[in-house]
């Protein structure tokens, strides 16, 4: 055991901690889904207007990141830690008891912008926390069962709380469980103090969140507005130019927003790499799912929310039975690639439902390799890309990962959806007019399985990725040569 992990007897109440942190902030991103049209008929919101208690969220989240995870090595990990976790219950109460749509929204971006300051210091506590191998691969994996199946359990509770309560629960939900992690976090985190003499780099800042917002915003509006929309091309060229700017300033920066250096060892860039592309491939799991279960096979919120189960626990089993225990003595490129490997096979098996299927004979399979696949992935992904980072780099380089996250969220279910619609109209067309229910249900069916064949092939490239980049040993300090 090193000296660090020794020193700190209350790591493990503190990994608790950080995970019910984190988990509130995976939770909050589907938990509102299966509660929208509740909202939206409370509210008296038009359809037009609906998509924002999603995008509000999002666009701030995926916004702010890079300036939260600066923001938490300027402050100090706790400080930010703390900040976050206040300010996501007051939004998150403010949410609950909006009278109207415009409250909700700005709730939500609320939520949104403090989730940003609070996922990064989280993971960069967790990366300061742990420098033991073995002590460490099994807090990630714990870290990683979390990040990939708090977005089933959030549909879950979602279901649950809607069902049973009403939809306002499904942000109040949140304040209990943020005032436990607050004093949680005062008992067992330890104080960190930020980086003195340190300065937040304004026009990084400007750039990056600007071209980050510019991105999750295009893409948002391209599945309603579609590629060719003015308010989708408009915004994704001036993310591009924007984020192109943001790159060439960190260059000259003295304190920059997001040290490149952190990129320049292969493994971690590998890591990131396949983190992005894991998420693209995985999202239109959420995404066309819930919809096969409550349009053609008829399930219920609660019961939606239950099917979605078994990809939960194929992460939790892969992230802290099977790659925290081989990670310490397996080269994390073999977990990443096998683990994306497995999550191509479901979804190639999931690509062969019909509107006739069965859930244990013909869903169930296909959920289980996707959560194995992604909890063999996520653990040794989280670990490889902080591991070796200087510790006042660390909410930098953990924001960075939660952005490539993020981005590829969003980017993947634009894409997978516009596949799936098109695919769909095809279908419709190439078998006449769909008059019936079973022919809209079939039509449909088939489009999400031309996305999973997609999805497989993204995930495949992502194993390939993993497999060439990303080396046996651990990488190298940031800033430092690379290790041979």
């Amino acid at each position: 055991m090193t000296p660090a992990s020794a020193a700190d007897p209350k790591r493990w109440w503190a990994l608790a901690v950080i995970a019910l942190a984190q988990l509130m902030v995976i939770l909050d991103g589907t938990i509102v889904n299966i509660a929208l049209p509740s909202a939206q008929r409370a509210l008296g919101m038009p359809d037009a207007d609906r998509q924002w208690v999603i995008t509000a969220y999002t666009l701030a989240f995926g916004g702010l990141l890079l300036l939260g995870g600066r923001i938490a090595d300027l402050v100090g990990r706790k400080r930010a830690f703390v900040i976050g976790l206040a300010g996501f219950a007051v939004a998150s109460a403010l949410g609950g008891a909006a009278a109207g749509p415009g409250t909700l929204f700005a709730a939500r971006a609320l939520q949104g912008a403090f989730a940003a300051v609070l996922a990064p210091s989280a993971l960069s506590l967790l990366t300061t926390t742990f420098t033991d191998p073995r002590e460490r691969a099994k807090a990630f994996g714990v870290y990683g069962a979390l990040a990939g199946g708090g977005s089933g359990a959030g549909l879950l509770v979602g279901g649950l709380l809607t069902e049973y309560l009403n939809w306002r629960w499904c942000l109040y939900v949140n304040v209990p469980v943020a005032l436990a992690a607050l004093i949680g976090a005062q008992v067992f985190l330890r104080d960190r103090s930020g980086r003195r003499g340190g300065h937040l780099d304004v026009p990084g800042v400007l750039l990056g969140s600007g071209g980050l917002v510019a991105l999750v915003y295009g893409f948002s509006e391209a599945g309603p507005r579609g590629w060719t929309s003015p308010w989708v091309a408009a915004p994704l060229m001036a993310g591009v130019l924007l984020l192109a700017a943001f790159v060439w300033w960190q260059h000259r920066a003295a304190g920059p927003l997001l040290p490149l250096r952190i990129f320049r060892d292969r493994s971690r860039a590998g890591a990131f790499a396949t983190m992005g592309l894991a998420t693209i491939g995985m999202f239109g799991v959420f995404l066309f799912l819930t919809y096969y279960f409550q349009a053609v096979l008829g399930y219920p919120p609660v019961r939606t929310g239950l099917a979605f189960m078994p990809v939960s626990v194929g992460i939790v089993i892969g992230a802290t039975q099977i790659a925290a225990r081989l990670l310490p003595r397996t080269a994390p490129h073999t977990l990443m690639a096998s683990g994306m490997v497995l999550a191509a096979a479901g979804m190639v098996l999931l690509s062969r439902l019909t509107v006739h299927a069965q859930y244990v004979p013909h869903v169930l399979p296909g959920l289980l390799l996707v959560g194995l696949g992604m909890g063999l992935t996520f653990m040794p992904v989280y670990a490889t890309a902080t591991v070796g980072v200087p510790t006042q780099d660390t909410g930098a380089a953990s924001a960075a990962l939660t952005t490539v996250q993020q981005i590829g969220a969003s980017l993947g279910t634009v894409l997978l959806n516009t596949i799936a619609t098109g695919a769909t109209g095809r279908h419709s067309r190439a078998h006449g007019p769909a008059d019936s229910g079973t022919a809209l249900a079939e039509a449909m069916v088939h489009g999400f399985s031309v996305a999973y064949w997609c999805s497989a092939g993204v995930l495949l490239f992502a194993a390939l990725v993993a497999a060439l980049t990303v080396r046996r040993g651990k990488p190298s300090q940031a800033g430092s040569k690379p290790s041979a």
